[in-house]
């Protein structure tokens, strides 16, 4: 089993490792950062998102793992507005750290390590990315004056590649196109089309977590604090989803993992993007990179509860 563990555990920290090396002797630039965030927002996590939810099983389950991952995220950002006031004076993006997870960018390809293959954690990522695309993001957009247009929300959505993907690879598996498709003799060529495709992502993601690790000394208390909260919550809501999704269903173990790193992840890493961050962008990159190798820990016991 150890040497089990070592062989998805070791591949995670060396290309994180690598990553950082490329960034502290400039390998590439932040020009060459942006091509690999292009190449892998605009076709390869579209792809891989459209091939876990076009191959998916769809069932009440499903709506029931949706129901109780959406929910729980809507107490977390609850809470995270009440939290604020124990990381004064960095309180205010508090909430938006303690919900949702970076599913797309993380996820998956730590999913991945371990089962082999998506779909598992895209059962449990589907109600984590609608939730991030409406009341995550809606609320984000607030925190600078600005107003949670739906117009604006929606534009947001169908204008991002994964999302678009995510939502195709959904029409045509439930409508059971999926399974027709890959019952049939173009099922092995559409299998090594999008596998060769998708291929590099668990490495890509894990060299630009590396290169983005920026660790703050005199941030560290109020990050720490951030971890431990995030942790408490996280904490609780899978106790609450393994009780409420198998207490209704059999327990299955590879969506039991699937949950497992889900509230492991650390928050979505698209936060400066969609908000003007300004005096508090230190504190939140921070955040995201000191719970990045935390999720890395995390995976390793993960991976040693996946082997047992």
């Amino acid at each position: 089993m150890e040497l089990a563990v070592i062989r998805m555990v070791l591949p995670v920290l060396v290309m994180i490792g690598i990553g950082y090396v490329c960034n502290r002797k400039q390998i590439f630039d932040m020009n060459g950062l942006k091509g690999l965030k292009a190449l892998l927002g605009d076709i390869m996590l579209p792809v891989m998102l459209f091939n876990a939810f076009f191959t998916a099983s769809y069932s009440i389950r499903v709506v029931v793992v949706f129901l109780v991952v959406y929910l729980g995220f809507g107490a977390a950002i609850l809470l995270g507005y009440a939290l604020r006031p124990a990381v004064r004076p960095y309180g205010k993006y508090l909430p938006f750290l303690l919900s949702s997870a970076e599913g797309g960018m993380l996820g998956y390809a730590l999913y991945g390590l371990i089962v082999g293959g998506q779909s598992g954690f895209a059962a449990v990522d589907l109600g984590q990315t609608v939730f991030a695309y409406t009341v995550w993001l809606g609320c984000l957009t607030g925190t600078d004056g600005g107003k949670a247009d739906p117009k604006a929300l929606l534009k947001n959505m169908f204008s991002n590649k994964c999302f678009l993907g995510m939502a195709l690879g959904i029409v045509l598996g439930a409508s059971g196109v999926g399974g027709l498709v890959m019952s049939s003799f173009a099922g092995g060529i559409v299998s090594q089309l999008i596998g060769t495709i998708t291929a590099p992502i668990s490495a890509l993601v894990l060299l630009m977590v590396g290169y983005e690790l920026n660790l703050k000394k005199e941030l560290l208390w109020p990050v720490a604090k951030t971890i431990v909260l995030r942790l408490a919550v996280m904490a609780a809501l899978l106790l609450a989803a393994n009780l409420i999704i198998f207490g209704l269903f059999p327990f299955d173990r590879e969506l039991e993992i699937a949950l497992m790193i889900l509230y492991a992840l650390p928050a979505p890493f698209i936060i400066p993007i969609f908000s003007e961050v300004g005096k508090d962008g230190e504190y939140v990159s921070t955040c995201l990179s000191a719970h990045t190798l935390v999720t890395v820990a995390l995976y390793a016991a993960i991976a040693v509860y996946g082997m047992s």
